[in-house]
């Protein structure tokens, strides 16, 4: 499987600090709109000279205190959890099950622990490198499906928590990219059973069709 042409992006639209998403967009009040606004965009990683990066195809919001899914429900508040209090803009990644690293954008103000996880995204730039860190030898679409392929694919560890995504290591670019509305498509999250009432809220939002969409279309 090769990536198609059109999904390509040239390395100096990745490089280009103008189209970084900055502090205004981070700060949004509304956890569920920047989930919704990070589909569509580039996350990009550049560590040791590799530069990867891959569009943003499925997200999942989590809306802080009062969102029994969350980290920070009731206000919780732990030397893991203690980076979704920052300011918006900056990397929480956790360990699940002691196997993936999770990689979530801190969203909202100083004290709000607002967050939306990246399930799924698109790879448009630097597979070699992402085949390399996963230990694949063929391209398909399981290279980034699921949040901990995600973050193994473009190299984001556990360690990364709480860096800037304004920075020069991991970042998130807008070059433009459209699609039909109509193609954007809410439903529940995936494994927050526990989270009784509050695993039903449409708090998932991935592209229609899209082969690199995790869990159920």
């Amino acid at each position: 499987m090769k990536l198609l042409q059109q999904n390509k992006i040239d390395k100096k639209i990745l490089c280009t600090d103008s189209l970084k998403l900055n502090d205004s967009f981070y700060n949004h009040n509304d956890v569920l709109f920047i989930a919704k606004e990070l589909i569509g965009k580039i996350l990009v990683t550049r560590f040791n000279k590799m530069l990867t990066a891959a569009r943003i195809v499925e997200t999942e919001a989590y809306n802080g205190v009062t969102d029994k899914a969350s980290h920070a429900y009731s206000g919780r508040r732990t030397n893991r959890t203690e980076i979704m209090y920052r300011s918006g803009g900056v990397a929480y990644v956790y360990l699940c099950y002691g196997i993936h690293h999770l990689f979530n954008v801190v969203t909202n103000v100083k004290d709000v622990p607002h967050a939306v996880l990246i399930r799924a995204a698109e790879p448009v730039f630097g597979i070699e490198t992402m085949l390399f860190r996963t230990g694949k030898t063929v391209f398909d679409y399981t290279l980034t499906k699921g949040p901990g392929n995600v973050s193994k694919a473009l190299g984001i560890h556990s360690k990364h928590t709480g860096s800037s995504l304004l920075g020069k290591e991991i970042y998130i670019i807008n070059d433009g990219h459209k699609y039909e509305l109509n193609m954007l498509i809410a439903s529940p999250r995936i494994g927050v059973d526990y989270a009784a009432e509050d695993a039903l809220l449409p708090y998932r939002f991935y592209l229609k069709d899209n082969p690199f969409v995790s869990g159920k279309k």
